[in-house]
């Protein structure tokens, strides 16, 4: 069976109370659930103002 990395970019609008870090953490929950992925992980956070 073949393996292959997918490298997504995702930009997320969010408020000032939300945690851009946990909203990640929720985006990887969601592949590994809804599309049974082998693995997610978040690799950078960078927040611009």
């Amino acid at each position: 069976m073949l393996r292959t990395d997918l490298h997504i970019k995702v930009l997320l609008e969010h408020g000032d109370d939300e945690n851009p870090q946990k909203l990640a953490l929720e985006i990887c929950r969601q592949l590994l659930k809804i599309y049974s992925v082998r693995a997610a992980e978040v690799s950078n956070v960078i927040t611009e103002n």
